[in-house]
């Protein structure tokens, strides 16, 4: 039996998306992936960073944070603090470079596509829910766009999602690590990977332990199956909310 009940440890815990959370941004979720909660929205721009004008290629980038109680005490808001943490700078670069992966920028015209992840309550998994959850609401605002100009064609290419993995001082490998997993991990990943399968990004670290090349692959085997799983959520949801599905570079939806 694991720390939060699971019986498993290849097993997940339950993730619940919700689409069109908020009534302004083109797209929008709600995901919980067990006690942590993140809020993604993705807002299209009509217009590029200096470095690409004229190019006619759009943009995704993204911004993250975290609510001063999403956590067991507050933490002073950065903006009270006047600078990002390197924390901060360090997931939201990974987010925007993970959907980038799966995005042909050239196919949406001179726009950027602003994702959000705002972090209303942690329990471990907060990079990798926003990751899974971000995906989903760019696809809803690409949806959106498309329905209201001429694409080249629809620009996700791929699905994506995340998860973590770790080893437990038992020597253990689990799936998806709570917050008391993660803080008492010996190893712990965190797994980028498509819906084709690709690894997009793969940051893993012993803390005062060390892992065999056979853990490791224990560990990447057991993301895979929960990135595929986490994919097939994401696709019901958007199937649910009559979004346009992707249609990866395989042609499959």
């Amino acid at each position: 039996m694991r720390l939060d009940d699971r019986e498993n440890r290849e097993e997940l815990r339950e993730t619940v998306i919700e689409t069109d959370y908020l009534k302004h941004p083109e797209g929008s979720v709600f995901i919980r992936v067990g006690d942590t909660k993140v809020i993604c929205t993705a807002s299209i721009e009509k217009r590029v960073p200096p470095f690409l004008r004229g190019q006619g290629k759009g943009w995704i980038t993204a911004e993250y944070a975290m609510l001063p109680r999403a956590t067991g005490e507050r933490n002073i808001r950065e903006s009270s603090k006047g600078k990002v943490s390197g924390r901060t700078m360090e997931i939201q670069r990974l987010i925007g470079r993970a959907l980038r992966s799966v995005i042909d920028l050239e196919a949406f015209g001179e726009r950027t596509v602003w994702v959000d992840c705002d972090v209303i309550q942690a329990d471990g998994g907060t990079r990798t829910a926003s990751i899974t959850g971000a995906f989903v609401a760019t696809v809803m605002a690409f949806s959106r766009l498309a329905q209201d100009v001429a694409l080249k064609s629809f620009p996700i290419v791929d699905y994506l999602a995340a998860v973590s993995v770790g080893i437990d001082d038992k020597g253990e490998a689990l799936l998806d690590l709570c917050y008391e997993e993660d803080s008492a991990a010996a190893v712990d990943f965190n797994v980028v990977m498509t819906g084709s399968g690709q690894f997009v990004e793969v940051q893993g670290t012993g803390e005062e332990a060390t892992f065999s090349r056979d853990q490791l692959d224990e560990m990447l085997g057991l993301a895979e199956e929960g990135i595929q799983n986490l994919i097939g959520i994401q696709k019901q949801v958007l199937d649910d909310a009559g979004t346009t599905l992707p249609v990866t570079r395989e042609g499959k939806t």
